[in-house]
């Protein structure tokens, strides 16, 4: 028998093939290689023919030159931070595509002159926001809350209070992120409760600012009080106030979510936010507020250091002026349609086990703790919840009470269609491996 590393072919000639030659060009040659590499240590080890090495080479080549995988959030949180936040709208990733070359991102293409960088999606903002006086974007909502603190606090101090001295996530606390940048954090009142008397008699010579957290991400209730922005903002200091989740004007379904309209308009003088969480646009930090006081802050050296990109620029802009988002469509989305789409789903997948059941969603992302959302989810097997994760277009659901739940309030009704063929997918792969277990027997 002949050794088949002797009939193993060079890899140039297999990076020949016409099918790879085009794959480098959008691949990159090193994915394309890599594919190569690994057929032809197949070969080696007699695993492939040598006329089959091209074929698996390029079958094995990934779609993007990402490894990161476009997912169906079925969990039933609509912001899911593990998943990418805000799914953006069709309108933001056409942006997207129009910014990614060459732009006037900052240029007046009239005069051919330096413009203001982002202009239009900075109008854009303002206009969304009539109560602010002036508008910035950063590249995050941690980054908005540093520039003030840099801008402003450097060396003094920030009166917060004990209860809002949040941690935002993976381990990073807010207060720790004051800090590190040479402000020092004066807390106030206990835990459960600070009274306005607690702040006035904080403010000294040496105050800074007075730093208004929303504890989006948590609640804490029975014996509490707290100090509203419309109180604070009798304090001859300024009142910075950090929203987190990004809602710009009140929303009917989140009632105890604060908004930045609501905010400004209730004294504070900054109001800073996500733009990736209910906006349901890019990642971005949101400064919104009074005129100088915003004007100070883009012109502060450190505003460079956060500078947002292009790309979110043209993905903000189309969120707030192009049709809603995924994350406003979800939730305004009603518990009728969702029944009518699960119904659906249900009636194609004939024969396989799946029923339509009420479900409970979440807005997630650090928005709107404790707020439950009715929603319609589809209940199939649990043991298709790995397999529906590692299945072609990937889909995520939560497992309950035996059950493996795909809730449709944050699934688009276009993918729908991918739902009911990635169900179907690995109901056949669990038969074929129930048949072979059953042949081994």
């Amino acid at each position: 028998m002949q050794d088949a590393r002797r009939t193993t072919p060079r890899t140039d000639r297999v990076l020949a093939d016409p099918r790879l030659v085009e794959a480098v060009g959008a691949l990159g040659i090193g994915i394309v290689k890599g594919a190569v590499a690994r057929a032809l240590e197949l070969c080696r080890s007699g695993a492939l023919g040598p006329s089959e090495v091209a074929d698996w080479a390029w079958e094995s080549l990934p779609a993007a030159a990402t490894s990161m995988r476009r997912v169906i959030n079925a969990t039933g949180v609509v912001v899911h931070t593990n998943l990418g936040r805000a799914p953006l709208s069709q309108a933001a990733v056409d942006a997207i595509q129009i910014a990614a070359g060459a732009t006037d991102v900052e240029m007046d293409l009239e005069s051919g002159r330096r413009s203001r960088r982002g202009e239009a999606a900075l109008g854009a903002l303002a206009e969304a926001v009539p109560a602010a006086g002036g508008v910035h974007v950063v590249n995050n909502g941690a980054a908005a809350l540093a520039l003030v603190t840099c801008a402003l606090a450097m060396g003094r101090n920030i009166i917060v209070a004990r209860g809002e001295m949040v941690e935002i996530g993976d381990g990073f606390r807010l207060p720790e992120l004051i800090e590190s940048i040479g402000a020092t954090l004066r807390e106030v009142g206990t835990t459960n409760r600070v009274r306005l008397a607690d702040y006035e008699s904080a403010i000294d010579d040496n105050t800074a600012y007075i730093l208004k957290v929303h504890p989006s991400n948590f609640l804490i209730s029975g014996f509490t009080s707290s100090v509203a922005v419309s109180e604070l903002a009798a304090f001859p200091v300024p009142i910075v106030a950090d929203i987190g989740s990004g809602l710009l004007a009140p929303h009917p379904r989140l009632p105890d979510e604060p908004s930045a309209s609501a905010w400004l308009e209730a004294g504070a003088d900054l109001v800073t936010a996500s733009g990736d969480k209910l906006l349901g646009g890019p990642q971005c930090g949101l400064m919104l507020g009074e005129a100088a006081l915003v004007e100070r802050l883009r012109r502060h050296p450190f505003a460079r250091a956060v500078r947002v990109d292009k790309l979110t620029l043209a993905a903000l802009e189309a969120t707030l002026t192009g049709p809603p988002p995924p994350v406003v469509a979800a939730l305004a989305v009603s518990v009728a349609e969702l029944r009518a789409r699960a119904t659906r789903i249900c009636e194609a997948l004939d024969g396989i086990s799946a029923s339509v059941v009420d479900s409970t969603a979440a807005v997630g992302g650090g928005g709107a703790p404790g707020v439950e959302l009715p929603s319609v989810a589809i209940a199939v097997p649990e043991s298709l919840a790995k397999i529906l994760r590692l299945g072609e277009r990937p889909v995520v659901g939560r497992v309950e009470r035996g059950r493996l739940l795909l809730d449709l309030i944050a699934v688009m009704p276009s993918d729908d269609v991918l739902v009911i063929e990635a169900v179907r997918r690995a109901i056949r792969r669990t038969d074929r491996v129930s048949s072979s277990n059953g042949r081994a027997q």
